[in-house]
């Protein structure tokens, strides 16, 4: 079992098509013994939002706190704090601060695709 705040985990390298402002933690993941589920933790910096792509995976996220919008079919959709998404597999989707305080959000993939 591991039980710590999310700051607790070390930040690693985004390795998605984005700016500086996104700070990006695996607080559980491979090294703790997961075998299903990579859970993701991110903030974005006001004006900061994430690369565009598509992966063949789904992956559901939650809005710890903050808003902002996210890419899909090409509209950007507004979600603030609590709100919870689903992304399909293959769908094409970009996450963007519109808030003037952090955006932080829980990012949960399938195990064995790139953590980070």
């Amino acid at each position: 079992m591991k039980i710590i705040h999310y700051k607790e985990a070390e930040i690693k390298t985004y390795s998605g098509n984005a700016p500086d402002g996104i700070t990006g933690r695996v607080a559980v993941g491979k090294a703790d013994g997961a075998k299903n589920l990579c859970l993701r933790v991110f903030e974005l910096k006001p004006g900061t939002y994430t690369g565009k792509h598509a992966h063949a995976w789904e992956h559901e996220v939650f809005v710890h706190s903050g808003k902002g919008s996210i890419l899909r079919d090409g509209q950007w959709a507004p979600f603030a704090t609590g709100s919870v998404i689903f992304i399909p597999g293959g769908e094409e989707h970009q996450l963007r601060n519109d808030g003037t305080e952090l955006l932080t959000f829980v990012c949960v993939i399938p195990t064995g695709v790139p953590e980070m």
